[in-house]
């Protein structure tokens, strides 16, 4: 095989999993990057055993599962009945099966972010892309918002995510979005250290709580809080002010007065808005779309992160396989359709069940949910949706759910090339 001129745009989870494994299989790598100090957005995730699969074949496992906190289950109640409406373990697959880790989105990107200084991946910040020019010989140029181009590449990865300007607008937004805020754990107010727990009215207000471990060397344990709202209803809720926004949350979650009293301030939470989007053409001459770039859902599966370095896993073992990169893409895109349809599937249906305004889908919910978790098939059924195991995707791949191994120093504290 010969190596490539590749171009990846977007330094997100996505991006740089691209660019680790694709520098690792002898491929010339250019990263391309719109701020000009490459930083990650927004608070907390959740890495599945899918996306540990590939962090482990990175030799980042060990990193990750130190930096963020293990999840053993998904607990959801519904109020005011204190019913459980969302009841998953991670057992339920089996003692090889795995788990979940809480991790702050900032503890994922420098462990990747670290890794490719420490490979001495060229990093290109400053650079707002508008779009990518197709020539003659079939590589592509990157346009920045300066007038300027990027050299030709024989591959331009898209990692732009859901607003990327390479992809043609297609979806829709999400009458959904959330609010999010990274505060420290407080021991002794009743939370599950292991868990991701939930609480619903219907299914049009639901304040949830993450552990995300220590987002850097020597913090305080620290979780992820998020409130879901109406996106159109964001300025009537900046209207009615903090205190009336925190009485109804402890209202709903009376165990979450310590968590408020740590939210001084509007800009403490940061708003998060979805879109459910699905790009017929991911793969194109001289350019493919991966992560949010080419599918993009609402948040309720947890998968966003993982399926992005899938996608990234999936186009590195398509050029080991050939040198032609029209080939290639079809061959990364045919490896992942299949988990990409059924989650994309999934997600709309279960979505409104926790999300929407309706009323009938929530009583169905809080009648049968929580009493079905617990009757087989459920428990596994409702695991491998949630682990993103369901569709077998890894054994397509050739990987395997693996615990971390031994942790290591962290990469950005081995060796840091300058970012150009």
């Amino acid at each position: 095989m010969h190596g490539k001129d590749i171009a990846i745009a977007g330094c997100g989870p996505a991006g740089l999993t691209a660019a680790l494994l694709l520098r690792r299989d002898g491929h010339r790598v250019t990263l391309f990057e719109r701020f000009e100090t490459a930083r990650p957005v927004g608070s907390g995730l959740m890495i599945q055993p899918t996306g540990l699969a590939v962090l482990a074949h990175l030799g980042l496992d060990a990193e990750i599962a130190a930096s963020g906190a293990r999840v053993d289950r998904l607990f959801g109640v519904s109020v005011p009945s204190g019913r459980p409406v969302l009841d998953v373990r991670y057992a339920a697959l089996g003692p090889d099966a795995g788990h979940g880790i809480g991790i702050h989105r900032a503890a994922l990107f420098n462990t990747l972010h670290g890794a490719a200084l420490a490979e001495g991946i060229p990093m290109r910040t400053g650079r707002a892309i508008t779009a990518s020019a197709l020539e003659a010989d079939g590589r592509r140029k990157l346009v920045f918002a300066d007038g300027g181009q990027s050299e030709a590449f024989d591959l331009i990865v898209d990692a732009l995510g859901t607003m990327t300007p390479l992809a043609p607008p297609t979806g829709r937004p999400l009458p959904y979005g959330a609010f999010w805020a990274t505060l420290d754990w407080v021991d002794g107010a009743g939370f599950d250290i292991t868990a991701l727990e939930q609480r619903y009215f219907r299914s049009s207000r639901m304040v949830g709580v993450l552990p995300i471990g220590r987002p850097a060397p020597g913090d305080r344990p620290k979780l992820a809080f998020f409130w879901s709202l109406r996106r159109d209803r964001r300025e009537a809720w900046e209207a009615a002010g903090l205190d009336s926004w925190k009485a109804e949350v402890e209202a709903l979650w009376p165990q979450t007065a310590p968590l408020l009293e740590q939210i001084t301030a509007p800009e403490q939470l940061t708003f998060a808005r979805y879109a459910h989007r699905t790009l017929r053409r991911p793969a194109e001459p001289g350019l493919i779309h991966l992560g949010d770039a080419w599918h993009s859902t609402s948040p309720q599966l947890g998968q966003g992160a993982n399926m992005a370095m899938l996608d990234a896993y999936a186009l590195a073992a398509a050029l080991r396989r050939t040198d032609d990169i029209r080939e290639a893409g079809a061959r990364a895109v045919a490896l992942r359709r299949t988990h990409v349809r059924l989650y994309q599937t999934m997600s709309t249906l279960f979505t409104p069940v926790y999300q929407s305004d309706g009323r009938l889908l929530p009583l169905a919910r809080d009648r049968l949910a929580g009493p079905l978790s617990n009757v087989w098939p459920f428990p596994a059924v409702l695991a491998g949706m949630v682990s993103g195991l369901t569709g077998r995707p890894l054994r397509g791949l050739g990987l395997s759910v693996r615990p971390p191994a031994p942790a290591a120093a962290p990469a950005h504290q081995r060796t840091a090339d300058p970012v150009q």
